[in-house]
């Protein structure tokens, strides 16, 4: 299946319902799972991954659970159900059979952690024992998964004695580390980062409903159409100025690229300004999933650019910077890369974009969701496999028509 977008023809004003902060949402799932009374989540996301980790609690057991393309609940699973009763097997969709796990896995092990891989070693599916686990002081490289860091520290209030896990070398994704440790006070436990070392108390959580933020990882599409867009002014509700998320620092970054924004009583408005920026540089190692929306608005801009701290950029839904490179070839822009870690581009090259061009999406929502905007410059754009949105945005399309965009 495939879509082609149409850019509008007015000037587009207009107000955003945001979908549900996904990583929030599955934070506080795990948080309640781990609580001893159930409380109550308002403006739980409706994005595939959140509906996967849901329907795992529903079908705890039934013995097998398959969380498809969710890589957040394949990660948090793990450590939950090493130290849940029971005998599991999780596994997930053949793209995520080809996702590593071996070091969460090496480290829960470490712990008492009864784990076997049932097809390829360092790769689910998994069979999981639950156990006893202990705490004691553990080293892991800074340059992993941030996902596995967050589900260790979710379930280490509840081995015995003190967990102290130290990080070394550079930290990849630290905001959504310093996510989960802000959750986890917000919940009552004691969780402190100090230097390299996090310590968590043993403990338990304190149940008290919680409201989960709108997604700013989603807000960034609208910044990247404000951009791209003379005169756009939209008004996105739900977001907090004092947010959770790291990614809100994208309010920072497209100020330099022709967005201003300024929080009201209701969100957030953003409108488009004049940009003199003639490079842009930036480190994304703290915010990874705004890669591909940046890159996309600087290229459609016309600004050189050079994007670094991308290192487990490859390992994601698809090889997102083999991704990019690929499709923007296919538009007559070439990327350089230098050893998976960075992208730049000279901006001396114009997009050609036919009719019968096509955008493949690689089942990762974050291709389909970054490259639709572009279609303000190339007045259409064809895009497979639209539907791969619904891990993060399922109204995304329907939010673009009502914004003035024409979908066939």
């Amino acid at each position: 299946m495939s879509i082609i977008l149409s850019a509008p023809d007015t000037e587009i004003k207009t107000f955003r319902s945001l979908p549900a902060s996904k990583s929030l949402s599955n934070r506080a799932l795990i948080i309640r799972a781990l609580c001893e009374e159930r409380f109550k989540i308002r403006n739980l996301s409706e994005s595939d991954d959140t509906k996967a980790l849901k329907l795992a609690f529903n079908n705890l057991s039934s013995g097998i659970i398959d969380i498809g393309a969710a890589g957040t609940a394949m990660r948090f699973l793990t450590a939950l159900f090493s130290q849940m009763p029971g005998e599991r097997i999780l596994t997930g969709s053949e793209r995520m059979k080809q996702r590593p796990i071996g070091e969460l896995v090496n480290i829960l092990r470490e712990l008492g952690a009864q784990i076997e891989y049932t097809e390829n070693e360092g790769f689910p599916p998994l069979k999981i024992i639950g156990n006893n686990l202990k705490a004691k002081p553990i080293r892991i490289k800074g340059n992993i998964s941030s996902q596995y860091i967050s589900a260790l520290l979710m379930v280490a209030p509840f081995l015995e004695g003190e967990f102290i896990l130290s990080i070394k070398d550079k930290i990849l994704s630290k905001d959504y580390i310093w996510m989960t440790i802000k959750l986890m006070q917000e919940f009552g436990v004691e969780c402190k980062w100090i230097g390299n070392n996090i310590k968590v108390k043993k403990g338990s959580y304190t149940p008290k409903e919680i409201i989960i933020e709108a997604d700013w990882s989603s807000a960034s599409y609208w910044f990247e159409i404000v951009s791209l867009s003379e005169n756009a002014m939209i008004e996105l509700t739900g977001l907090k100025k004092n947010s959770f998320q790291g990614d809100s620092v994208l309010t920072e970054l497209f100020k330099k690229i022709g967005v201003d924004s300024a929080f009201t009583n209701f969100g957030l408005r953003i409108k488009n300004i004049p940009t003199t920026c003639t490079f842009f540089e930036y480190d994304f190692t703290n915010c990874p999933d705004l890669t591909q929306t940046l890159a996309v608005t600087l290229i459609a801009k016309k600004i050189p650019f050079k994007l670094t701290g991308l290192d487990n950029l490859s390992i994601k839904e698809t090889d997102r910077i083999k991704a990019l490179v690929t499709e923007f070839e296919k538009l007559g822009i070439h990327i350089q890369t230098e050893d998976n870690y960075s992208i730049s581009w000279a901006g001396n090259e114009e997009i050609k974009a036919s009719y019968n061009q096509s955008i493949e999406t690689y089942e990762d929502h974050r291709m389909a969701l970054a490259f639709a905007p572009l279609c303000i410059v190339t007045k259409q754009l064809k895009i497979e496999n639209p539907d791969v949105v619904s891990k993060s945005y399922p109204n995304y399309w329907e939010n673009l028509k009502e914004a003035g965009f024409t979908i066939q």
